[in-house]
């Protein structure tokens, strides 16, 4: 089965299905599925853009409200997860995963589904140390903080994520596991990027929560985006018993999407020839998720997964083939994800702008039914049922809070790696959106569709390495790449609305959305991304 995957869609989705369509003419290739890795931004109106934490001037309509309202259809399945750079408030309605137009389905917060037999799984967002153990308490209207919070990955769904057992395909995330440029071409990736030279030689580059997911789920694909530049990886990991078989991963990371020729690539994936051709529930994650129900958080204190030191009674979440099979009776062995998609904003229209629509907080049919279905919390109920009781604390104790957490947390202590909010980690929260230099590509494959070269995914790979058991990697193996000096560029503010007064929930089935910016700094690369905090403004 051939898969297209993207890289940072930023809404020009005609553009991408237009690139599809030439392939097809081209090459005579057809993609049955199209994979996403965030940055899609599925923006549906003039209260979704302001909800999207980047500079006023990328704050461009794009063309996914017309898939949205029905006037064109994805000519592909395509399959998507969160970035940095999104209508929070259109996603955080679909907290599990759904749809957000016809034939385009977002993963939610962390996601497993299947296709045709092949197994996806993904999460959402990008690392940040001081958001890492919060619950998901963001709803419209965002403030300064929250706009950019809203998208930071939370350990529970790195908890929910490592307690699979069955094997991966294909996973997604937004930012770069940290440690994966030491298993590709560091060197032409520091040709490329040299701004990224400090952070790849002290291993803080990246996203250590996907490196620990890397390390357990061990998929035979994972495909990111975010750091704007092509780059492919190979890793070997280490058995973890004598009876366990080798494994390995392809990591590919892709480019933002046109003008980039290198946005796409095209991949041939073993499938079932029997299974049927719709989006499926995956089983495990369903029961995974059963299982984890209680351990839903809706506020902004910091807290620990369960794990095994002595502090909680149940650590231990994975779930029995039992348990999976509850599931697929539940489901009268029928896993076809229902195609449920109900608007619930207005959809742009050129003719009627509606420069002033303000956020809603909204509860979406599909998450309504899907929690019913399978007993799950409703996240976006359970906030509202929190803002009606009162905050526990005021948003204006966050400063207060990240600062305690970069020295770590009063609350019970942790061993979990990627619990420890202390944890460095170098990941912006915003790539420049126009042309960052470097022209030339870091693999060998061309996924331009033009006549003369097809694409070719297996050139892609090289550098074959064994993934010690710990990622950590000395500076020495860095300096195999050039000496130029890091990029110097100068930072700039972009002012933007205010928060909007809070207005109450609105259960839809057709009715309004929105939301509402903050003050925004414009990071043009790593090289001024210093160990304070990234959201601060200056």
């Amino acid at each position: 089965m051939k898969v297209a995957v993207a890289g940072c869609c930023h809404g020009a989705l005609d553009k991408l299905y237009e690139t599809l369509e030439l392939l097809e003419r081209r090459h005579n290739v057809r993609p049955e599925l199209l994979l996403c890795c965030g940055d899609f931004q599925a923006v549906r109106n003039e209260a979704d853009l302001r909800c999207m934490a980047v500079p006023a001037k990328y704050r461009h309509m794009q063309s996914f409200h017309r898939y949205y309202s029905g006037e064109k259809k994805a000519p592909v399945l395509t399959v998507f997860i969160g970035g940095n750079h999104e209508a929070s408030n259109h996603l955080q309605e679909l907290p599990y995963g759904g749809w957000v137009a016809p034939n385009i389905y977002y993963l939610g917060y962390a996601g497993v589904v299947r296709f045709r037999g092949v197994r996806i799984g993904g999460i959402s967002g990008i690392f940040k140390s001081h958001d890492y153990r919060k619950g998901h308490f963001e709803c419209p209207p965002y403030n300064q903080q929250t706009i950019r919070s809203a998208y930071h990955v939370r350990n529970i769904e790195v908890f929910k994520l490592k307690q699979l057992k069955h094997p991966i395909d294909i996973f997604m995330s937004h930012d770069w596991p940290r440690s994966i440029y030491h298993y590709g071409n560091k060197k032409q990736l520091l040709k490329m990027k040299s701004f990224f030279r400090q952070e790849v030689e002290s291993n803080t580059l990246g996203s250590p929560a996907a490196s620990e997911l890397l390390q357990h789920l061990k998929p035979t694909y994972w495909f990111s985006a975010h750091l704007h530049v092509k780059f492919a990886a190979f890793m070997q990991h280490q058995a973890n018993s004598k009876e366990e078989l080798p494994k390995a991963t392809k990591f590919l990371a892709l480019d933002k999407c046109l003008p980039h020729r290198d946005f796409l690539q095209i991949i041939d994936v073993e499938h079932d020839p029997n299974a049927g051709d719709s989006l499926e529930y995956d089983a495990e994650w369903i029961a995974v998720l059963k299982a984890t129900n209680s351990l839903v958080n809706v506020t902004p204190s910091s807290w620990n997964m369960p794990e095994k030191n002595g502090l909680h009674a149940k650590w231990d979440y994975s779930v029995t083939e039992e348990a999976i099979k509850e599931v697929l009776e539940e489901l009268n062995h029928n896993l076809q994800i229902p195609s449920n998609f109900t608007l619930t904003a207005p959809c742009y229209d050129p003719s009627k702008p509606q420069k002033h629509l303000e956020p809603v907080h909204t509860i979406n049919p599909q998450t309504t039914e899907f929690c019913a279905q399978f007993g799950l919390i409703d996240i976006n109920d359970r906030i509202q049922q929190a803002k009606e009781e009162g905050p526990a604390r005021g948003e204006g104790e966050e400063e207060e809070e990240e600062e305690m957490d970069s020295t770590g947390s009063a609350e019970e202590p942790s061993e979990y790696n990627t619990d420890n909010s202390g944890l460095s980690s170098i990941n912006p929260d915003e790539i420049l959106l126009d042309d960052e230099g470097g022209e030339e590509d870091l693999s060998t494959c061309s996924v331009d569709p033009s006549p003369d070269h097809p694409p070719d995914f297996s050139a892609s790979f090289s550098d074959i390495r064994i993934m010690p058991d710990s990622m950590a990697v000395s500076s020495d193996d860095a300096m195999d790449s050039t000496n130029e000096e890091p990029e110097k560029s100068g930072v700039s503010k972009q002012t933007e609305e205010k928060s909007l007064n809070e207005r109450p929930l609105k259960r839809i089935s057709g009715g309004e959305n929105g939301n509402s910016g903050g003050k925004k700094i414009k990071r043009r690369n790593q090289a001024i991304y210093t160990a304070e905090d990234e959201d601060t403004t200056e």
